[in-house]
């Protein structure tokens, strides 16, 4: 199902005034019972309303045996009886006019025979203007309005607290594990979302709805598929407008996690790097796993906006010190000497063989002045070579004034404005800085990793501001059977060169030749040694079959290389639409540009290290259009090859800004809606030292069907 270009606002599903459970159950731990306690306990303050056939009253509530019999319909209904009842009781909500269903029950689309079932009940319910949140969803929980329409267990163990983080999830146990973890280290949780199968209200446009409330300050996401970019992109551009950082989980990094994903939610799983590209060039940090994607909250939560990334750590341990300096080396955050006064300054308060230039070491002075740490805290916040700060305490304790250096920690942060973090394993000393509001962490590693989130987080969001929001291109639409030869059409190299020409790519001087006449002419029109092809619009792939003859000089050989691609394609059954004679280029490197549509994000172009190895050893990036130049170049300076690009041992630099042209043209080329394009792949684009030194000089294009 597609969802509409103009959803109507989800605000029913957050905040309802009024909730009808459907299989409202006495029993508490039943899935019909546990929302009813929930509304309860949780200080609901809307209507509620129990409907049960043999009930009169359900846990002090009246029930009623219909919707039907209430006076008014609810915004929000929760279904929590199975199989057809449930079918049953999603038309009902329909027929009197709820606004949004959550649907409980289980075994539709995340089931092999469930899927057709699933889309009839969305379409029945669109028509009737009713969204459905699932099937198969564990619920929603707003904290904030007290409408926790959820069963999970989670809220019982982990006391809720209204607070500026929202949790949307498409796995029930994704959205209430996060929480868990964040009620465990104080933090509040506001929304706790999980839209289960997506049949309807999908994981991103609840998310959509979600980055809009103005309580919001860290939105945490777990995603199995992404099946609306779209909204998910809305989500971003709301959530960078506001101020909210945005962090996803996307699980399905692997083929075997793909394949999970499908038996679990019937998720289409997107292609992983476009994803990564996607959430990149949107400003969404991609966390790793679970503890990723809570490590950095109260770095979030503090408001700070990092200014660069010149890593400061102070500590009163040199193991420290080093571990630190390596973390933050590892993440690319430099470690840069303090300033000539700054040193000094602390040169006349610390112990001769202290460190004084970065990292600081206070050494084990400080236990026999604990003043020291207060007095050297204002001279490094003085110095103006440092973005962001850790204060590593591997040991302290008896002896030590703790809750001063907290204080002083504290008061640190609050005259630099700046992120500071505190590494400290001891629970005792964790709690006192804690307790200052500052973010502890059990090891420098972790602290390091979860400041150059932020840090880098902050860069990726500055780099997103201004993205457009994709227009909504509707679910994917699988092939039809027989695949892409069924729907596609190959262009010869040829054509494929010309397609590319016309549309700003620099492609090699080139003749197709249908007759070994021609290609003998050809060699003397473009003179020097030339290649020949054989052409075909069956075979995309031509050195496998021995059909790139190379450095041909002479008519004679040339003649020949004619004959050996004309029996080599009739040997191959393919149809044999003459060679293609080019002129041999010389260059410096050989790169490459692709394009393809991904069925959910659309166009997608990847550019990078070519060759015949490009498989093998892939060295590419993806880009995501539209874009421009300064993103294509970004993504040559993060390749694997691009100290080789810059020059190295007295080479020139290559020439790379048209090369640079040749991708946003492949960019452009993929979005004009009536190219038609369906792939192309430009490999090996010739590139020098000399910007006139960059030349496709092979090309694969394939149409979509129906395209000229």
């Amino acid at each position: 199902m597609s969802s509409s270009r103009e959803t109507p606002s989800l605000g029913a599903a957050l905040d309802p005034r009024s909730i009808a459970v459907i299989g409202a159950s006495e029993n508490p731990n039943k899935i019909g019972g546990r929302p009813l306690l929930y509304l309860s306990r949780f200080g609901y303050r809307g209507s509620v309303h129990p409907i049960n056939p043999n009930r009169a009253e359900v846990q002090g509530l009246k029930s009623v045996p219909r919707l039907a019999d209430l006076d008014a319909s609810p915004d929000l209904a929760i279904i929590a009886v199975p199989g057809e009842a449930a079918v049953a009781a999603l038309d009902e909500c329909a027929a009197v006019g709820v606004k949004v269903a959550v649907m409980m029950a289980s075994g539709f689309g995340e089931t092999a025979g469930g899927k057709a079932q699933e889309r009839r009940m969305v379409e029945r319910a669109r028509a009737r203007g009713l969204r459905i949140v699932g099937p198969n969803s564990q619920g929603l929980a707003n904290f904030g309005s007290g409408a926790v329409a959820s069963f999970s267990t989670m809220f019982i163990e982990a006391a809720p607290a209204d607070g500026p983080v929202g949790i949307v999830s498409q796995s029930g146990a994704m959205s209430v594990v996060p929480y868990g973890l964040l009620r465990g280290r104080g933090i509040g949780v506001r929304h706790a979302h999980a839209t289960g199968n997506d049949a309807d209200v999908t994981v991103c446009e609840l998310a959509a709805e979600v980055a809009q409330d103005p309580g919001l300050k860290l939105l945490l996401l777990y995603l199995e598929s992404i099946p609306d970019p779209h909204h998910l992109a809305r989500a971003a551009a709301t959530a960078r407008e506001r101020g909210v950082a945005v962090v996803a989980l996307k699980s399905g990094r692997t083929p075997a996690g793909q394949a999970a994903a499908l038996s679990h939610t019937g998720a289409l799983a997107n292609e992983d790097r476009v994803v990564d590209a996607f959430l990149e060039q949107h400003g969404i940090w991609r966390a790793r796993d679970t503890g990723d994607l809570v490590a950095a909250a109260e770095l979030y939560l503090k408001g700070w906006r990092p200014d660069g990334r010149r890593f400061v750590a102070i500590s009163n341990s040199g193991a420290t010190c080093v571990l630190a300096a390596d973390a933050a080396s590892q993440v690319g955050m430099p470690l840069e000497p303090l300033g000539p006064e700054t040193q000094q300054a602390l040169r006349r308060i610390l112990p001769s063989f202290a460190a004084t230039a970065n990292p600081v070491d206070i050494t084990a002075a400080l236990l026999t002045n604990s003043g020291l740490f207060g007095q050297i805290l204002p001279v490094i916040a003085a110095d103006a070579c440092a973005d962001a700060f850790l204060i590593g305490l591997p040991v302290a304790g008896a002896g030590y004034d703790v809750p001063a250096f907290a204080r002083d920690a504290a008061a640190f942060a609050d005259g630099t404005g700046k992120p500071v973090v505190v590494s400290a394993p001891q629970p005792g000393v964790a709690a006192a800085f804690r307790a200052q509001g500052l973010p502890v962490f059990e090891s420098e590693g972790a602290a390091v990793r979860a400041l150059h989130q932020l840090i880098a987080h902050h860069e990726l969001v500055a780099r997103a501001a201004g993205r457009p929001v994709p227009e909504p291109a509707g679910r994917p639409v699988p092939e039809p059977a027989g695949g892409r030869e069924g729907t596609h059409r190959l262009l010869n190299e040829a054509e494929s060169l010309a397609r590319l020409a016309a549309s700003g790519v620099p492609v090699v001087p080139h003749r197709l030749c249908r007759t070994a006449e021609e290609a003998v002419a050809a060699l003397a029109a473009l003179g020097g040694p030339v290649a020949v092809k054989g052409c075909s619009g069956e075979v995309a792939h031509k050195s496998e079959l021995g059909l790139v003859h190379l450095g041909l000089s002479d008519a004679g050989a040339v003649a020949r290389a004619f004959a050996a691609c004309r029996d080599g394609l009739a040997g191959a059954g393919a149809a044999f639409d003459g060679v293609v004679v080019a002129r041999m280029a010389r260059g410096r490197r050989e790169l490459m540009v692709g394009a393809h549509r991904d069925p959910s994000f659309g166009p997608v172009v990847v550019i990078g290290d070519g060759g015949r190895y490009v498989e093998a050893l892939p060295d590419t990036r993806i880009l995501l259009p539209p874009f421009g130049p300064g993103e294509v170049r970004a993504a040559l300076a993060s390749l694997r090859v691009a100290p080789i690009l810059a020059g190295v041992r007295g080479e020139p630099p290559v020439a790379l800004e048209a090369f640079v042209a040749c991708a946003c043209a492949v960019g452009r080329l993929m979005t004009e809606p009536g190219a038609g394009i369906a792939s192309l792949d430009l490999n090996p684009v010739l590139v020098g030292t000399h910007e006139a030194e960059c030349l496709a000089l092979d090309a694969v294009v394939v149409l979509r069907e129906g395209a000229a």
